[in-house]
């Protein structure tokens, strides 16, 4: 089912499907540090930098719809571009069909082409089903920031990881 599903790097065009797939996630409460999506406008300015920055950024699109997305920003200041922060999701009904190994490895293509040296992520200690996605195509824990996130009154772990190209 998974050939069905393009993995494609964003365009403005995709700005729309985006957000939304953005929004349903972070809607969930469980995956993202977003509550909601960004408005629109701040969205395709969040994608136009990607675009024009050279950030990896794909999405997956379904039937024309974006289902998932993949994505990393190279830090800003000169000793840290070399790494960049990885952030994704996939919304329900398309989750556990192997969309985000598929996702993740083309935007750590994306990254190796780009000439970054090291990817970094954070993910909620209780998100094992991504966590060992990230094992799986290679990072690597290197710690837990208690109380990282605050959500509804409750606090949640985070786990680091990250990532080195050789």
């Amino acid at each position: 089912m998974t050939d069905e599903i393009r993995i494609e790097p964003i365009r403005e065009d995709h700005v729309e499907g985006f957000r939304e797939a953005l929004d349903i996630v972070a809607r969930e409460r469980k995956y993202l540090i977003f509550l909601e999506a960004p408005p629109i406008e701040a969205s395709l300015a969040y994608v136009r930098d990607n675009i024009a920055g050279g950030h990896p950024h794909m999405v997956a699109v379904a039937d024309g719809k974006v289902v998932g997305w993949c994505d990393i920003r190279r830090g800003s200041r000169n000793a840290e571009a070399h790494c960049g922060s990885l952030g994704m999701g996939i919304i329900p009904g398309y989750r556990d069909r192997g969309l985000g190994r598929r996702l993740i490895t083309a935007v750590l293509d994306a990254a190796r082409a780009a000439g970054m040296h090291r990817v970094e992520l954070n993910a909620r200690v209780e998100n094992s089903r991504a966590i060992a996605l990230y094992e799986k195509v290679g990072f690597e824990h290197e710690g837990i920031a208690r109380h990282a996130v605050k959500i509804d009154g409750r606090y949640f772990d985070s786990v680091k990881m990250g990532l080195l190209f050789d």
